[in-house]
């Protein structure tokens, strides 16, 4: 099946409503399935409890498309959701 996708989608949270906290024990998961993919062209995004710390740990363990609403959305201004996303894309390229 791997070969005939073209995405796939790992939720970190239980689905239902914004705010929740990352599971953590979803990273080996994300290891597992990247391990899967091997050099495919497929996405693996993460959904859920992304912020800076868990953006690095997911894009560690091999996403490389992130979802973040409540992380980014903080602060109810432009200004503030920039500063939101750079912490989010900094803490990956420390990670890297």
């Amino acid at each position: 099946m791997l070969n005939d996708v073209d995405l796939i989608l790992v939720m970190t949270v239980n689905p239902g409503f914004g705010g929740q906290k990352f599971i953590a024990e979803t990273l080996e998961k994300i290891k597992k399935i990247k391990a899967m993919i091997g050099d495919r062209p497929i996405d693996l995004e993460v959904d859920g409890g992304i912020i800076p710390e868990t953006a690095a740990l997911a894009v560690a363990a091999g996403a490389n498309a992130l979802v973040a609403g409540s992380a980014i959305y903080r602060g109810g201004s432009e200004a503030a959701y920039r500063s939101n996303i750079d912490l989010i894309r900094s803490s990956i390229h420390k990670g890297s």
